[in-house]
């Protein structure tokens, strides 16, 4: 299975990037062929400029200057997601990959003014995520990133796609032992994925 492998840790030796590493080595060891995004590394613009909102609906042109990252994105027969959680949502520069290239034509169309997905060929999700906060401050903040990754982007692919996701809470106070603990349930979850 061809996968998309969306990073974006801007610190090469980081744990977020041991995760990344991982992630990548597990599902490789699992046969997978990866297309390693890693956003950052690859100078990824995230920016939705005056021009991108003014042709936003305006298929193909709107993929004009992103259409390396559509065509990725286009043949991906599974996502995965490997970012850290800044402020209870996704860095910028993963919040502009979606914005900028999960266009209208590219990744839905509206039919009578309902959203008809165009992903229907990606057929498993997974998030390997990091949060400064513990379970329940996430919670009581509603955890959007893991809403957008079991709800929304579940159901722009298909609403009954099997999605993992992996959390490290708490990364304030994480020990050696935890952060290890993680890096083998990823690397155990991404061998099965």
């Amino acid at each position: 299975m061809r996968v998309l492998v969306l990073h974006s840790h801007p610190v090469e030796e980081s744990y977020g990037a041991a995760l990344h590493r991982q992630t990548n080595e597990s599902l490789r060891q699992a046969g997978h062929e990866v297309d390693d995004c890693n956003l950052y590394a690859e100078g990824f613009d995230p920016v939705l400029s005056r021009h991108d909102r003014l042709i936003y609906h305006d298929y193909p042109d709107n993929t004009e200057l992103v259409k390396p990252h559509v065509e990725r994105l286009q043949r991906a027969e599974a996502l995965v997601i490997c970012t850290p959680v800044w402020n209870f949502g996704f860095p910028a520069i993963l919040k502009g990959y979606f914005d900028r290239v999960w266009l209208p034509g590219v990744t839905f169309e509206l039919v009578n003014g309902k959203v008809k997905s165009k992903l229907q060929h990606i057929r498993k999700v997974a998030a390997v995520l990091t949060y400064g906060a513990d379970p329940f401050r996430a919670f009581v903040a509603g955890n959007p990133p893991k809403k957008i990754v079991k709800r929304v982007i579940r159901a722009q692919i298909k609403p009954f796609a099997p999605v993992t996701f992996l959390a490290h809470y708490d990364m304030n106070r994480s020990t050696e032992e935890t952060r290890k603990r993680f890096l083998a349930r990823v690397k155990s979850q991404m061998e099965r994925f």
